[in-house]
């Protein structure tokens, strides 16, 4: 049994999305001009949310979103906590012609950092709404604030360097940011030796694998654990396409990925541990506006996991706890009741499926049985 202080604790979850309403009740709100087809201003969102639930103070403070999660982080104390960042930071640029384009305020960025994130892996299909300037503000504000950043850059040497994040007892975590085109990252958005970009994946094959596991196994020591976290895959459906699954495998296999931490569905999806390693199919959204958005009601994306993995050293899984959140006024609220119970039996279904099982554990957690 590893010591204690050799153990990596992880705090890992889905798509944070801090734009259009939510970066206009945060304190320094940017331009609210939206150009989607049928919301043109940041504040219809919030409308949307209150008329939901109830009024949202303006201006919050920047801790307001997190709510419930710092509680957690401060009883856990994760060695490193990851995020997909699912928006550009910017003021900048033009809006991509996709429909929806997300960016916040670079002043309102202490939202992020008021999590003590660590790394924001920014291979998505978002960073880039607004253009290379977004990019490129996006990667100096994180750079500003002592963040790591993983899966985008100036070009494509710096899209596909991993995040290399210090841990205490010496060691490194590697962070690798992958983006697969399903996820609608469109093939204009790949980085190359002379544009900025995402590490945009051409498919899920085991051609596409090559490259990635020869480039994991370059940058990878001895005693180094490794995270590769990858948006893929439609935002909606509890079905796990079974490229997906090879692809997760051959990255453990062929690789020597210690985590495949996987997002992009809207919802969480089923969790599976393969040789001893944990893969996340599909950790959900965390934080967004989508509140008062009706449609997909079966999937509940209002209601998200906080997960936290504790990693031996030489990468097997020992433990995978799961704070279950409901997303209310904005802000991060504890599952109880219905809605505790909605997650609890829709992650066990879909854990059945991949050989693993859930079972009520201390302090309001889920815990994972493999």
């Amino acid at each position: 049994m590893a010591a204690v202080t050799d153990t990596l604790k992880l705090f890992l979850t889905g798509d944070v999305m801090t734009a259009r309403g939510i970066d206009a009740v945060l304190p320094h709100p940017g331009d609210p001009r939206l150009y989607e087809d049928y919301v043109k201003k940041a504040d219809d969102y919030v409308r949307l949310a209150e008329r939901r639930n109830s009024p949202i103070p303006r201006p919050v403070d920047f801790n307001y979103i997190w709510g419930v999660a710092l509680d957690e982080f401060e009883r856990r104390q994760p060695h490193a906590r990851i995020i997909n960042l699912e928006t550009a930071v910017s003021r900048r640029g033009r809006p991509e012609p996709k429909g929806i384009n997300y960016r916040m305020s670079p002043e309102n960025f202490p939202a992020i950092s008021a999590a003590g994130i660590d790394c924001c892996v920014l291979s998505n299909n978002h960073v880039l709404d607004w253009g290379a300037p977004g990019l490129a503000d996006t990667l100096a504000t994180l750079a500003n604030n002592g963040i790591c950043s993983a899966g985008a850059g100036h070009n494509r040497q710096s899209a596909e360097a991993p995040a290399v994040l210090a841990q205490p007892d010496g060691r490194r975590l590697l962070v690798f940011g992958l983006g697969a085109p399903d996820s609608g990252i469109p093939p204009q958005w790949a980085a190359t030796d002379s544009r900025a970009g995402v590490a945009r994946l051409e498919d899920l094959s085991m051609q596409s694998l090559r490259p990635v596991a020869e480039r994991i196994l370059k940058y990878k020591n001895p005693g180094d654990r490794v995270v590769a976290s990858i948006h893929w895959g439609g935002n909606w459906g509890f079905e796990i396409p079974r490229e997906q699954v090879r692809f997760a495998h051959a990255l453990i296999d062929e690789a020597g990925v210690d985590v495949v931490h996987g997002h992009s569905s809207h919802h969480i999806k089923g969790i599976e541990v393969y040789r001893e390693r944990l893969i996340l199919y599909g950790c959900g959204d965390l934080l967004n506006d989508y509140e008062g958005i009706e449609g997909h009601a079966e999937y509940r994306g209002d209601l998200g996991l906080l997960y936290f993995a504790s990693l031996a050293p030489d990468g097997h899984l020992q433990t995978l706890e799961l704070i279950p959140t409901r997303l209310q006024r904005f802000r991060l609220c504890r599952a109880e009741g219905d809605d505790r119970q909605w997650l609890q039996d829709t992650l066990s279904r879909e854990c059945k499926r991949l050989g693993s099982s859930l079972q009520t554990g201390a302090q309001n957690a889920f815990e994972l049985h493999w």
